[in-house]
Parts: structure tokens; sequence; C-alpha cells
């Protein structure tokens, strides 16, 4: 068994390349060499900050967070099987479900429990990523297909215009609802009802409609193998698909105004600035005027959003982990959810870009942190690191050799108190096992508080007394846990501890002395309100840096 498993790890290069290959050669939509730089250019600046073996390969573990954070970003996409909360163990490598399902020969080969003894290069991994797209775009087919059916169409019979505008509309009321099968027979019964009682139905037919009209336009550039329907006007299977492909990777974008009318009323009842809402508030306002805050306290919690570790506030959600919550997610397919844009990528994307490297100084941290906006401020003030945050992150420092690595549980944790309403409170993986579960898959009698609960948690509405409350930064921090968990393999940090902190030194001398110019360090520990920008030095160059 052991000879095989070597043999499999000294083959996985190839067998990936094999596998990715395959699948990138099936389908209507072929992957040019200019796709495949454009997900490099991408994945580049995250890949830098990646401990990596010899060669600059990673290891699965940082490969699937890599998978998780692109799809992210690119599309708001939770790509099933890729959950960073998933515990993963010997029977559970956390491949994609879609990768499993559909090309599972290769995926026992890939990511079996004889794997990874070698790793990735950033080349298997653009593959990779590239092949997960594709098995995306082709599972749309089958749902495709069925409206077709639905519609009365045969799959090889051209359309019209009309004919294909009116058919992505029965694919969005398909793909939106997913689950919920009965809702769908009835609004595509009842037009009338569609037209009236879909969310911004009316929005969604424009946006259809700009979609085909792109494809027009992208059609007539490029008119090879498309000459006849071009001229007549109408469209094949492999057209529609197309389009409704489009569709996957952009509707985030579309729909990200309803995320953030959401998050303007969240961060409207966030009395503390801690970017959490007390759970009075929270169902106060659903019963008062807004039909989203509706989850049951159960459904809450086991969506992993609750902050229960505060006597003194109660029940809290939390804004930025209920935003990305399963409940909120605008698409439940059965290898993918699409949610709301995920606005801590970009955060912690100027970060790595800044630092370029697995791990820093916390002094350097604290200089790049300390000159970007925060995005919810009101008047784009950076966050305020001074006192309790600037300690909590030499602590997480001290607990790896004076160093953060920037792809850990507890730097992420720091993350959430600094930019509290745009990054996620990062749990223990394996905490909260039904954090993916929609609606309805947790149960339509489940998820929705009844007006008995809410009445109940919204009648407790006051503020106590402020004379008993204990000491602001314990308040602010309480649900701060020591406990680390590393998102990529950093191996034995002690090892690798040498060659990191020759080239940090320098970094760590210079930023120690402008922290101590600003004010946040000082040998009398007297704290200051914010973190000063410093006058040189760190020069910011992205749209969050002040």
């Amino acid at each position: 068994m052991g000879s095989d498993h070597g043999a499999n790890a000294r083959q996985l290069g190839a067998d990936l390349i094999k596998a990715m290959d395959e699948v990138l050669g099936c389908g209507a939509r072929q992957v040019t060499p200019e796709h495949l730089n454009e997900i490099k250019q991408v994945v580049l600046p995250m890949w830098r900050t990646l401990p990596s073996s010899g060669g600059g390969r990673l290891d699965w573990k940082s490969l699937r967070y890599v998978a998780h954070r692109f799809f992210m970003q690119r599309s708001s996409m939770l790509i099933r099987g890729f959950e960073p909360t998933r515990l993963l163990n010997e029977s559970d490598s956390g491949t994609a479900e879609i990768l499993s399902n559909t090309v599972p020969t290769h995926a026992d080969v890939l990511f079996g429990s004889g794997h990874i003894q070698h790793g990735f290069s950033i080349d298997d991994a653009v593959s990779f990523l590239a092949a997960l797209e594709q098995l995306v775009f082709d599972s749309e087919s089958q749902l495709l297909e069925t409206v077709y059916k639905q519609f009365g169409m045969e799959t090889d019979r051209s359309l019209s215009a009309k004919q294909t505008r009116r058919l992505i509309e029965v694919y969005m009321v398909n793909w939106m609802l997913g689950e919920d099968q009965q809702s769908i027979k009835i609004l595509l019964r009842n037009r009338t009802l569609l037209e009236s009682g879909f969310p911004h139905w009316k929005s969604i037919k424009h946006y259809v409609d700009g979609r085909v009209r792109m494809m027009d336009f992208k059609r007539a550039r490029t008119p090879d193998g498309h000459g006849r329907t071009l001229m007549d006007g109408r469209y094949a299977f492999n057209d529609v698909h197309e389009v409704v492909g489009g569709i996957t990777q952009s509707f985030q974008l579309f729909w990200e105004s309803e995320c953030a009318a959401m998050k303007e009323q969240l961060v409207d009842m966030d009395r503390d600035g801690t970017g959490r809402v007390r759970l009075s508030d929270f169902y106060g306002t659903g019963l008062d005027k807004d039909w989203r805050f509706g989850e049951s306290e159960s459904y809450l919690r086991d969506l992993g959003v609750l902050d229960e570790s505060s006597p003194w506030r109660g029940k809290q959600v939390i804004i930025s982990n209920y935003l990305q919550a399963a409940s909120n997610c605008i698409i439940s397919a059965p290898n993918y959810l699409v949610c709301c844009i995920n606005e801590c990528e970009s955060l912690l994307g100027e970060i790595e870009q800044e630092i370029g490297q697995p791990v820093a100084a916390p002094e350097r941290i604290l200089t790049i942190v300390g000159n970007m906006t925060s995005p919810s401020s009101p008047d784009d003030d950076p966050p305020k690191l001074a006192g309790a945050l600037t300690d909590q992150l030499m602590r997480v420092a001290e607990t790896h050799q004076g160093v953060v690595p920037l792809h850990g549980r507890l730097f992420a944790q720091w993350l959430h108190y600094a930019f509290p309403r745009e990054c996620a409170f990062p749990h223990k993986a394996g905490a909260y096992s039904s954090h993916t579960l929609t609606p309805q898959a947790y149960g339509d009698d489940k998820y929705l508080a009844s007006n008995e609960e809410m009445t109940h948690h919204a009648s407790d509405r006051e503020t106590p007394n402020s004379d008993e409350a204990p000491d602001e930064s314990e308040l602010h921090m309480s649900q701060w846990s020591s406990e680390e968990e590393l998102f990529a393999d950093y191996g034995d940090l002690s090892k690798k501890q040498g060659n990191w902190k020759f080239m940090l030194i320098c970094v760590t001398v210079v930023g120690a002395v402008v922290l101590f110019a600003t004010g946040v360090i000082d040998g009398s520990h007297k704290d200051t309100n914010k973190l000063g920008v410093p006058t040189s030095g760190f020069k910011p160059s992205h749209s969050h840096l002040v």
C-alpha cells in the first residue's frame, strides 16, 4: 500500500494536468490561454503569501484555500466542499463535490489518502481552477435542459430572440428558487403573479436582456461558427448556455444592491460600533418593517452568526457573518452557493499585496492596516488599532515566535475586530455543521422565527445601566479565543522561523520606530484613540488605503 501511495504522489502533477485537460477539453466553451493567464494574475498575489515547499509548490490544504478565495473573489461563489469551516480528516479531504461527482476516479487519485507529497505548482493550480469553472459551467446545462422541456422545446432547436429571452427568464426562476419546486410551478403557471410577486422581477428581465445583448455584441465581433444563426437572429442551445454561464459569474454584482441595503440597515442598528446587532433590535426591525430579519434563533445559532459571549449585551447577531450566511445567499445550486460579496477579501488582498510573504511582524501589519480606510466608516477613517487590538496582535505574534501567519484563524479573528462589519468572525473548523444549510434545507418549520419568538426578544430593547458595565475592551472582544488553526500548511513554524525572521528583522525595527512615533506603542502604555498615519515609509497604493 505504501509503495502505491508513493507512486500516486510522484504522479500527482501529471495526473492533475491529465484530469484537468480532460475536463477542459470537454464542452462547448474552450478555455483560452488568455483566460488561464487571467486566472493566474488573480491568484498570484495570494500565492506569493502562502507557505510553499521548494519550487514554490503548495500542498492540497493550501490549494483548497486558494480555490475557495478565488471563487469568492470572482463570483461570490462558495463551492460546496471548499467551505473554510469544514473539518477535514482522513475520510474527508475537502474535495469540491462537483469534482468528486464528475470525475471521481481522478478525485480519488489526486486527493485521496496517498496524495500531496510534492505539492502543486501555480500552473497546476490555474489548470485546476479553470477546470472547476468549466465543471460549474457544464453543470448548468442540466438545469437548462430541464427548462427547455418546461418551455416545450427540444435542445437541438434554434430559438428566436424573443423565445430566448423568455426561456432564460424561466431559467432564472428555476435557478434562483432552486429547491423550492412548489413555488417554481406556481410562478411559472401564473405570469401575473410572477410579474408582481417575484422580487425585482422587472430588473431581472432587464438584466437578462442585457446579457443576451452582450452575447450578440460578442458574436458580431467574432462571427466564426455563428454566421447562419447571427444572420437569422436565432440562438442555439450553446448560445443560450453561454448567456447562462455569464449570468452565474456576474449575478452577484447585479444583486449586490440588495446586500448593501441589508448591511446598511444592520449597521444602523449597531449601537456600539462592534459589528454586532443585539438580537432584540434585530427582531424588533423584523417585526416593525423588514421581512429580511426573521430567521429563528436556532437557525442563526447553527449558521454561526450569533455571539452569545457577553452577558452584558446579551445575544448579538454578527453583521459580517450574517451577510455571508447561507440564509442570505442568492443562489443555492447543487454544487455551489452565490452569496453577498465578501468585502474582507479585498482588505486581506491589499495586506497580502503589501507584505508579499507568509508571515509578517506585527508592527508591519499595524502600519499597513493603520493606513487603510474602514469601509463602514462614514468619514473613511482608519480602524482604531491602539490599545486592545495592538495588544492582541502582539500576543498572536508571541504564539508564533514573533511573527503573525497571514493565513491563520488568529489573524482572521484580529481582522474581524479591526473591520468588524466586513470580516467575518472565524469559527473553528467543524464548529457549525449547518452553516451552509439554506432555509429550505434547514427546514420550513424551523428556519423562520415565530411572531411570539420575535416579540419576546424585541420586548427587551432597553440599554442596561452604564455604571455597571465592564471595561469597554472586555465588551468589545468578549468572543475572542486563543485557539489557532492555520488555513495553509505552515509546517513546523519554528523551523522556518530563521529564514522568515532574517527577512523581517529590518521591517520590524523600522515598523517599531514608526509605531513609537505615532503613539501606538510607548513605554508608559498611554493609548491614543486612533492609529496615527505615518508621514513616511509605507506608501498606500490601493483603494482602501488612506
